[in-house]
């Protein structure tokens, strides 16, 4: 689908960029903001994968993957005119998002209930998590935020939901399934 022969074009140094329509947007648009946070987003989990392993590396890798989808699918505007694409446009699609909700439910099961909110924190992994996130927040913001400008694949919005609430549950699951979570004391240093 993608071809890349030359890493620089300087299409971009009039301070626009191409959407997957081939559209031209400025670089600060809402709809470029959004997928360059799920970019960023992507970086970081990047680094959760480094310290992950077995199962858990693997379902990072599997997000990582949907998180080039999510970004493709930001990326091209006006889902009405897919069919009239030279190619397959890629959109997030409801499975991937049932599949965050399984593994979270999955991943839940040992866990014991929260009586306090929680810092970010504990182990390396749990950090790097939580670090994931707060920007899979953002990103759901900014898409939210341009669906009331623009259409956006609702799924696409969902998903965002969704991986939050993964990562959340993941970084308890990273923290010895909750007992290493770091506990909020509200006040603890009034």
């Amino acid at each position: 689908m993608v071809t890349i022969n030359k890493v620089y074009t300087k299409t971009g140094d009039d301070g626009e960029t191409s959407l997957g329509n081939f559209e031209r947007v400025a670089k600060y648009d809402l709809r470029v903001e959004a997928y360059g946070t799920v970019d960023e987003l992507n970086s970081h989990l990047g680094m959760a994968r480094l310290v992950s392993t077995g199962d858990m590396a693997a379902k990072l890798s599997s997000i990582q993957n949907d998180l080039f989808d999510l970004g493709a699918d930001l990326c091209r505007p006006n889902m009405d005119k897919d069919v009239e694409a030279d190619y397959e446009v890629l959109r997030i699609v409801r499975s991937q998002v049932e599949r965050l909700e399984q593994e979270i439910d999955t991943m839940n099961e040992p866990i014991e209930p929260l009586k306090t909110f929680i810092l970010p924190g504990g182990s390396q992994l749990a950090a790097h998590l939580h670090v994931c996130r707060t920007v899979a927040r953002r990103a759901e913001r900014l898409a939210v935020e341009l669906a009331f400008h623009d259409h956006v694949n609702p799924e696409a919005t969902k998903y965002l939901n969704r991986l939050s609430d993964w990562f959340f549950v993941a970084s308890r699951a990273a923290n010895n399934n909750g007992v290493d979570d770091l506990k909020w004391i509200p006040g603890a240093n009034r």
